[in-house]
């Protein structure tokens, strides 16, 4: 939800006044090079207070309160379902609970080197302790249970009661998909398919500590035996080496997190004390970032997953050298690792991390990989790394007719931009291309979707928002003693000036608030989704951490993310926790749980400024209207009725974190829940019968591009299912010129889309 970075030229003052202050205290050469130097972590921590104390828009005080913020979030994110730590070791650290800050300002790393030992010397224990408990079968008819309400639960006294507690974590989670696994069996005995099948770990905790993702491969398993019904303790046993397999794929993946990795942990538990937006990357953290930002990066367009010890090809990305060649494919394990002629490495044991880095590099250079394929060989693929585009980072649209009347749906993952190109991709000018196929198209209506769109790149929400306005003010940003500066848009051309919604929810963030605040306050066009956005209105800097020291031999320092300023809508008001309001309030499942920047601790408060001098568009005399005949729609309607209704049953189970381990009341619970989902099954079983379409060029790539045909195929589908989108496409039919004449929908898909069950 952090992910708004403002890198435009005009904030460069900002990083450059901070890098200048900084240059006679932190320009001088580290000549260390040992792994985990402490004398480098000391002067991380001086360079990063420094930073952001100068550079914060409001920095906090580093003290007691300050020390304790550190002290909760730190201990919670080492151990955050309480498996580790005992009650002994708590009541230790909490020495230190009002100590942090000197420690910081003194740059002493006593307190990380006390937790961190503890950590790895407790983390040791766990893996003896699930070893243990999963080599003997679980008594499934003893009446007992388990609370998953970590924060609230207490540390465990001592080494019999921590084994206790880890014996009920793993029961539950077995529990679960042993459940699954006999009702799976039950069905099957009976000719009963059921594809919507849930296993009844669906429903528990997410921070449950046996991942059983791993439990799709269980049907494989199960017909190893011919076909033939297992028994229960068969089950048992395959639930119990699935848990293992799970535990010793965490405890391989918690292996391969070095010191630095841990330490860095520690730094965010203290920038985010200034603000949840403040964070430090390390060197493999910033370079996601920065793909996550632009949507490229270099390399072979692989993605990779650590199996224990193995690196295994998870997806190939659409469009890229390995994608290209055919060689390569999903489920492939990489064995060994060379630059071109060069010699190769084995890479069996090595951290992801460190896999990643020699499998990426350079546009134009070779890579060999030596591979064990699906069916056993061994292979040597050679591979020319080129810039690979993560397609699903891009603007997409698609062209829906219905009633007579056509229109185009845009959605917008994120406000990316290749701040190392200008000619490179960006949201701002990908739109502008999308916008003028739908006019090509003969669109009389656009549907603009930043759903989930956590924000970007501020400057191409001046450019989107400018696409529909003729010219005028966009945002306002405020600096830490500075005057506000307004960002316009002055083109005066209008490149769509037709009927347009905003489709919004919860989680859209920064970027997409300025956005939907920008349309909502011109009166340019609806704003429909849920009550109100996430409600982030800070902007953030990256500021490399490398070009404060004059040379070093440890390599990489990463980078800080840090807020430097705030924006405001151009009526003065802050979007910070209070997000934009939807002109139509449509109900949404998550809507009573609380995501939002509101329900961080640390966030920053909410204020207003003067407005900007803008004009109301009013070019559409049936704004006011739509919006109130949207709002009886949906205040009619049984799904909309049923979605409410789901959503307050959502938050009724949020709060219910107590399970049996007795098996027949594990099922009846399970049961009961299951009966109550069928109740909201009509929510994904929801069609409004219309077609999507892609735009003609991209028509034609889907004639070659078959993972890019798959995937607009899904997404046309989920179109057609997305009752949100049908209240969009109504919206726009309420705001044409002319009243859209509607054909009745036949009684049969009526009946079917309102009381199937």
């Amino acid at each position: 939800m952090d992910r708004i970075i403002d890198f435009m030229k005009r904030n460069i003052k900002i990083i450059i006044a901070v890098v200048l202050l900084s240059v006679s205290l932190f320009a001088f050469k580290i000549n260390s090079a040992k792994s985990n130097d402490p004398e480098k972590d000391k002067m991380l921590l001086e360079l990063l207070t420094f930073v952001i104390e100068k550079g914060h828009y409001n920095p906090a005080a580093i003290d007691d309160a300050f020390s304790k913020g550190i002290y909760k979030d730190y201990i919670e994110a080492l151990d955050p379902s309480k498996r580790f730590f005992l009650q002994s070791d708590i009541d230790e650290f909490s020495k230190y609970e009002l100590l942090l800050d000197d420690e910081l300002l003194n740059k002493d790393l006593t307190f990380f080197e006390l937790t961190y030992n503890r950590l790895m010397k407790r983390m040791d224990e766990g893996k003896k302790l699930y070893k243990d408990i999963l080599s003997t079968p679980f008594d499934y008819s003893v009446n007992e249970t388990f609370n998953t309400d970590y924060e609230k639960a207490p540390y465990a006294k001592n080494a019999t009661e921590l084994k206790e507690r880890w014996r009920k974590q793993i029961k539950l989670s077995t529990l679960s998909s042993l459940t699954d696994r006999l009702k799976i069996q039950e069905n099957k005995e009976k000719g009963i398919v059921d594809k919507d099948n849930k296993s009844a770990s669906d429903v528990l905790n997410p921070d449950e500590i046996v991942d059983n993702s791993n439990d799709s491969q269980k049907d494989k398993t199960d017909k190893s035996s011919g076909g033939k019904p297992k028994t229960f303790e068969e089950l048992e046993k395959i639930t119990r080496d699935s848990s293992m397999k799970s535990l010793d794929e965490y405890f391989g993946f918690m292996k391969d997190l070095t010191r630095d990795d841990w330490f860095s942990v520690y730094v965010n538990s203290i920038t985010s004390r200034f603000d949840p937006h403040t964070n430090y990357f390390p060197p493999e953290e910033k370079e996601r970032f920065d793909v996550s930002i632009s949507g490229k990066f270099e390399g072979i367009g692989a993605r990779l997953q650590k199996k224990n010890d193995l690196t295994e090809i998870t997806d190939l990305i659409s469009g890229g050298p390995a994608w290209r060649g055919k060689k390569l494919e999903a489920g492939d394990i990489v064995m060994k690792v060379a630059q071109g002629s060069d010699e190769p490495v084995d890479i069996v044991g090595m951290r992801l991390d460190d896999v990643v880095k020699k499998i990426k590099g350079p546009k134009g250079s070779e890579v060999r990989l030596t591979v064990k394929k699906v069916d056993g060989s061994i292979k040597t693929i050679s591979i020319i790394r080129d810039i690979v585009e993560i397609e699903e980072t891009y603007v997409k649209s698609s062209v829906v007719e219905r009633n007579g009347v056509k229109y185009g749906v845009i959605y917008l993952p994120k406000f990316y931009i290749d701040f190392e190109n200008k000619d490179g991709r960006d949201a701002g000018k990908d739109v502008a291309a999308e916008v003028e196929s739908l006019k090509k198209a003969g669109v009389n209506g656009i549907v603009l979707d930043v759903r989930d769109d956590g924000g970007g790149s501020l400057s191409t929400v001046v450019d989107i928002a400018g696409l529909f306005i003729e010219q005028g003010p966009i945002v306002q940003i405020k600096s830490a003693g500075r005057k506000k500066e307004v960002l316009y848009d002055r083109d005066k051309k209008i490149e769509w000036d037709g009927p347009l919604v905003i489709m919004v929810n919860s989680f859209s963030a920064s970027a997409s608030e300025i956005l939907a605040a920008a349309i909502q306050d011109y009166k340019r066009g609806i704003i429909i989704g849920s009550k109100q956005t996430y409600g982030k209105g800070t902007v953030q800097n990256v500021i490399d951490l490398n070009s404060f020291v004059r040379s070093s031999s440890e390599g990489d320092l990463g980078a800080l993310k840090t807020t430097t300023q705030k924006f405001y809508r151009i009526n003065g008001g802050s979007t910070q926790l209070e997000g934009v309001s939807s002109d139509v309030v449509m109900p949404d499942r998550y809507a009573y749980l609380k995501m939002g920047e509101r329900d961080v601790d640390n966030a920053m408060p909410w204020d207003k400024i003067d407005p900007a001098p803008y004009n109301v568009w009013t070019n559409n005399t049936k704004f006011d209207k739509a919006i109130i005949d949207s709002k009886k729609r949906i205040a009619q309607n049984p799904q909309f009725k049923l979605i409410e209704e789901n959503a307050k049953w959502i938050d009724e189970r949020s709060h219910e974190n107590l399970y049996s381990l007795k098996m027949e009341e594990f099922k009846m619970s399970q049961k009961a829940i299951e009966e109550t989902n069928k109740k909201y099954k009509p929510i994904a079983d929801y069609d409004y019968h219309v077609k999507f379409t892609s735009l003609p060029q991209e028509a034609e790539l889907m004639k070659t591009d078959a993972s890019l045909k798959e995937k607009r195929e899904r997404w046309h589908e989920s179109l057609t299912k997305d009752i949100y989108v049908e209240e969009a496409l109504n919206v726009l039919d309420d705001l044409q010129s002319k009243p859209v004449v509607k054909k009745s929908i036949p009684q049969t898909i009526k009946k079917q889309k309102l009381v199937k069950t």
